[in-house]
């Protein structure tokens, strides 16, 4: 699995503030680095059954796209349900899946050189049938 975002994506994009809200299970004015590792890690996990679809993974780079995408993803998941911001979170949430759902079905591209598609069709060897219908020889 891919590492999409870390810890210091989070902060760039949102603030510590944020993050130290938004990571704080305990309530004891700490980041609970294990609770954002886990947001992450589901991010990580979430973009992979998309990009998968088109794209061998793991990827030979991640594009930025990924991190933003998977830094909108953990934030989400690392909001509280008590947050008053959590339709906006909901918001940019919803615009990552829609967008990997997009990379998924091939509507847009990551911009990366290695596409192969993981399901690849096999070929079938078709022979005539030698037997008619009436177990004769034809």
């Amino acid at each position: 699995m891919a590492v999409y975002a870390t810890l210091q994506d989070l902060i760039d994009r949102f603030g510590n503030d944020a993050v130290l809200v938004a990571s704080d299970r305990d309530r004891d004015g700490q980041m609970d680095t294990d609770v954002v590792d886990k947001a992450l890690l589901d991010a990580d996990a979430e973009i992979d059954t998309y990009v998968g679809q088109q794209y061998k993974l793991p990827l030979p780079k991640v594009p930025h796209i990924l991190t933003k995408l998977a830094v909108d993803i953990a934030f989400h998941v690392l909001s509280p349900e008590a947050d008053t911001a959590t339709e906006h979170r909901r918001g940019r949430y919803d615009n990552a899946i829609a967008l990997l759902r997009r990379i998924a079905k091939g509507e847009v591209s990551l911009g990366i050189q290695e596409q192969s598609p993981v399901s690849i069709k096999p070929s079938i060897n078709y022979r005539p049938r030698r037997w008619g219908r009436d177990r004769r020889l034809t």
